[in-house]
């Protein structure tokens, strides 16, 4: 009894531990770097990089075993039309001829000593392979980086954009109140309060919009880093002032060249080695009629072993042309490459460009908010006064908030444009 009792208290504990957990995570603080990271980690891609391993390891274990020795067996029977015969009788002695049906069964065993190179480049080319495949993951995996850059700042201009909603309706129910006010007084009538009624109602009907695009981007950018996301999770806006900006391209793609042409040096030794002389110990034994006796016509057992030189010249044909095509396939590395460094640099003119745009917008957005309440301020007394409507101040009203959501936009732009450019230059 007391156990089952200990096992109820053990669950509720490991659910309500379960339960604070989610609930801490739904209002953590996460930062752009951490979703970074954490959307690496849950993309499916990342399982590749254990895969390419294995592989190598294997290639080049079955690699090395070319050094092991090596066996083959083999066993013939035949019937001839015609044996070799001694050509000479001799009296009182019988010479038997060998037997038109013949049967031989033998192992042979092969050792390298030396392969001109042919295993060595095998083992060198699986290694450059290999690790050409890495960086070309490498190049797949970075493009999530920009998806997370775009869903995080996506949210934090929403974001942004909530809290001026919420002043807007402060500030339009602040007007609701004085029009009121004034409705009492006969300063005022009914429509004057209907108008900026209107102005409500639209603002409400704007946040709901917000509210739905932000769950939207929450909940793709919750499944770029595989977490369920929560309206109250925490995405601090970046310090512009403390991000560092360089134009030093680091991009994964510039590994991936070096990779491949390191790929494509390793392929010429292959080549040399294909042309280089082979020296191996062999060792024949076997069992048959006739074995290595043709004089005897019985079933004997028989080796042969020695040392055996072999050079194949039928590669020097092709030498030359493979040579030429493993250079133009170069050629056509070092093209990419540099076609890759021209539109980067493009990308780049144009990221420092929008940075800059952005930070010229900023200087004077404060001065335009400014200026715009004191404009609305001034449409607030000369309704009082009479001298003014409430249309013309829901107009400044409108005026004020759009100067306040391009500064917002502006900012947000400028966090942006400096992501986009660290994310060009991989700095």
């Amino acid at each position: 009894m007391n156990n089952r009792i200990n096992m109820k208290k053990s669950l509720i504990i490991i659910i309500y531990s379960l339960f604070f957990s989610a609930m801490a995570f739904a209002q953590s603080t996460l930062t752009i770097e951490q979703c970074q990271q954490m959307a690496k980690e849950n993309y499916p891609l990342i399982k590749r990089y254990g895969l390419i391993e294995r592989s190598k390891e294997y290639n080049l274990s079955n690699a090395g075993k070319g050094y092991l020795p090596q066996f083959s067996l083999s066993a013939k029977a035949s019937y001839q039309s015609e044996v070799t015969k001694i050509p000479i009788d001799i009296q009182g002695i019988d010479i038997k001829g060998l037997s038109k049906d013949q049967y031989s069964a033998t192992i042979d065993v092969t050792q390298t000593i030396w392969d001109g190179g042919v295993i060595s480049s095998k083992k060198d080319i699986t290694k450059a392979s290999s690790y050409a495949e890495q960086k070309q993951l490498d190049v797949d995996m970075y493009k999530i980086v920009y998806q997370v850059n775009q869903m995080y700042f996506g949210i934090l201009l929403l974001d942004a954009r909530l809290k001026q909603n919420a002043l807007l309706q402060e500030e339009l129910q602040r007007n609701f109140d004085l029009i009121s006010s004034y409705i009492t007084n006969g300063i005022a009538n009914q429509s004057d309060l209907d108008a900026i009624k209107v102005e409500q109602l639209k603002t409400v009907q704007n946040k709901a919009q917000i509210v739905s695009n932000k769950k939207a981007y929450l909940d793709m950018l919750g499944i770029l880093i595989g977490q369920k996301l929560n309206e109250n999770i925490i995405l601090p806006k970046p310090n512009a002032d403390n991000l560092t900006i360089s134009s030093q391209v680091k991009r994964p793609e510039l590994e991936l060249f070096d990779a491949q042409l390191v790929n494509l040096e390793t392929q010429k030794k292959v080549i040399k080695a294909g042309y280089m002389p082979k020296l191996v110990l062999f060792l024949t034994g076997g069992y048959g009629k006739p074995a290595l006796n043709m004089l005897n016509n019985d079933f004997s057992a028989y080796y042969i072993g020695g040392i055996r030189l072999s050079w194949n010249f039928g590669s020097l044909y092709t030498q030359k042309n493979d040579r030429k095509l493993i250079e133009t396939n170069q050629d056509n590395i070092a093209t990419s490459r540099e076609t890759f460094l021209f539109n980067t640099s493009l990308e780049t003119s144009q990221e420092q460009n929008e940075i800059n745009k952005n930070k010229d917008l900023l200087k004077y957005d404060d001065d335009i908010v400014i200026l715009r309440n004191n404009v609305k301020r001034a449409t607030e007394a000369k309704v009082a006064n009479g001298t003014s409507t409430v249309i013309d101040l829901m107009r400044d009203v409108n005026a004020e908030d759009l100067a306040k959501q391009d500064r917002i936009q502006h900012e947000i732009e400028l966090l942006q444009a400096i992501y986009n450019l660290k994310y060009t230059t991989n700095n």
